[in-house]
Formats: structure tokens, sequence, C-alpha cells
């Protein structure tokens, strides 16, 4: 009895060992076999929980709109703590200004294009757009003594003139002011040789109505064509007409204007030389009514 119980524990132990033995190379396998690592998430997972910026980076994200979520958060709270990256590390380039942070005009890194500035602000826009500054230093005006941001609240924001200046004719629209003013140098005027002379006419009124109803040849000119180069400039009447007297006239009448009136009005004569007569001879007659 004792024989058979033994001879069965050798049986077991044997093939306890052979399945031991049958299992150990799945069991290295399994051993040597890396641990499956958690699946990695994409944009579309963070939009899940995170909506806003996705959608803000998609409508104004600059070139932000070709990095992904986890370009910039390497991790998630509360896993990661510090997920919130520096644009320092990205942006390693000389700033634009010497500034105390970028969040002071890029408040948003989803949207950096749409820059807030503070009020009365300027040197941090110099930095940049030196042309402007030099402009408004080299031609005074009242918009020098402004702070850029007076004008430009947001980058790229061009105000229109009208918002603050009051139009010359009721009839004037942005694109007029323009067309004669530089908004950082608005006190040198300038024009094309082609402006039409109604454009003119919206400051100048009262010479443009002259010229306007005038019959003489004048009125077939444009303004730009007698008053080029700059504003207020007046040629003289003998660079088109020359001497068109005889000498002698030309002495005694040197100024063209004390016969022909002003250039937009060449169809009356002044006043006082068309009135002037000479006073009658008393006749008789008269002499006898005085007494």
């Amino acid at each position: 009895m004792e024989r058979v119980q033994r001879s069965s524990l050798l049986v077991v132990l044997l093939m306890a060992l052979g399945l031991s033995l049958l299992l150990l190379p799945l069991v290295s396998v399994a051993a040597e076999a890396p641990a499956k690592t958690a699946p990695s998430l994409t944009n579309d997972d963070c939009v899940k929980c995170h909506a806003g910026p996705p959608a803000a980076i998609a409508a104004d994200g600059g070139k932000h709109k070709n990095v992904g979520c986890r370009d910039c958060h390497s991790g998630h709270r509360p896993a990661s703590k510090n997920n919130i990256p520096e644009c320092s590390q990205c942006h390693m380039g000389k700033p634009h200004f010497e500034i105390k942070g970028c969040l002071g005009c890029h408040k948003n890194p989803h949207t950096p294009l749409k820059i807030t500035f503070a009020s009365n602000l300027t040197e941090p826009c110099l930095s940049c757009h030196t042309q402007q500054n030099a402009q408004l230093k080299e031609n005074k005006s009242k918009h020098s003594a402004l702070g850029c941001s007076t004008c430009h609240s947001m980058h790229r924001k061009i105000p229109e003139c009208l918002q603050c200046h009051k139009p010359h004719a009721t009839t004037m629209v942005n694109a007029d002011c323009k067309a004669c003013h530089k908004p950082h140098m608005p006190k040198v005027v300038t024009y094309a040789d082609d402006i039409p002379s109604k454009s003119c006419g919206a400051c100048h009124k009262k010479a443009f109505d002259l010229l306007s109803s005038s019959n003489a040849k004048h009125k077939i000119f444009s303004c730009a064509f007698c008053h080029k180069e700059k504003h207020k400039m007046i040629p003289q009447c003998a660079d088109c007409h020359g001497a068109p007297h005889p000498a002698s006239m030309m002495a005694k009448y040197p100024k063209c204007g004390e016969c022909h009136n002003i250039a937009h009005d060449l169809n009356h004569w002044p006043a006082e030389k068309a009135q002037k007569k000479e006073a009658p001879k008393e006749t008789k007659e008269m002499k006898k009514k005085k007494k």
C-alpha cells in the first residue's frame, strides 16, 4: 500500500515538473515583453473637455494653428503640475522690446496676434514701427503728442480719420482724407496729379465754386494742373501766359490781378476798377440848381 502511494506521488511530481518545463518558455517571453504604454492623447481628445482654446486657435491662432496641443502642454494635471509653457521655450529670438513678460501684449497665447494694448502705450511699438516714429518726429502735428495706443487700441487696428476729425464737407468719406493726408504726417499734404477737383473743393469751396461757375478757359483745368507739386503752391500767371501785353502796359500794371481779378474768377474785373468813372462836368443847368 505504501509503495503504491509513493508511486502515485512520484507520478504527480513528474507531471508537475514536465508542465513547468513546458510553460517555462512562455513565462520567459512574458517577462521579456515591455509593458504596454497608455495611448497618446490627440487634439481630438483635448477638445472633448477644452473646447475653447482649439476654437480660438482655429479662428485667430496665426502660426499656432500648426502646433498641436501636446507640443506646448506636455502633460496634464495632476500628473504634471507645470503644464503651462513659457513663451521663450519656442520664441527664443530677440524680443520686440524690453518689456516684462510677453503676456503684457499677447494676453491669450491661443490668439497671439490679437494684441490689446494698455492706454498711452508708445515705446514698445517703436521697436518695430520705426518709419512711423520718424514721420511723427520730423513732421510735428497734434498726432505727434499722442501715444500709439490712442489711435491703435489693438495691434493692426487702423482707425478711420473721421472717428476723431470732422470732415471738411458733408460728402467726405475716409478715403477722401487719405487722398491728401498721411496719418503720421498729416500736415504734409500731398496728392496725385489726377486728383478730382471736387476733392479739393471739400476744403477750398469758395475757389471751387467760383471756378465751376466761370466761363473762362481756366475752368477746363483741374486744380492740380496749376497747384502742383505741393499743397498751397500758388503759380505765377507768367508761368503759362508769359508777357501777353505790351511792355508799357506790363510796367503800369505789374500784377495781373489788378485787372483780371483772381485766377478762379476771371469773369469779373475788380469792382473798384470796373465801377470807377470820371465825374461828370457841371453844366449851366446844374449850377443854376445849386443857386
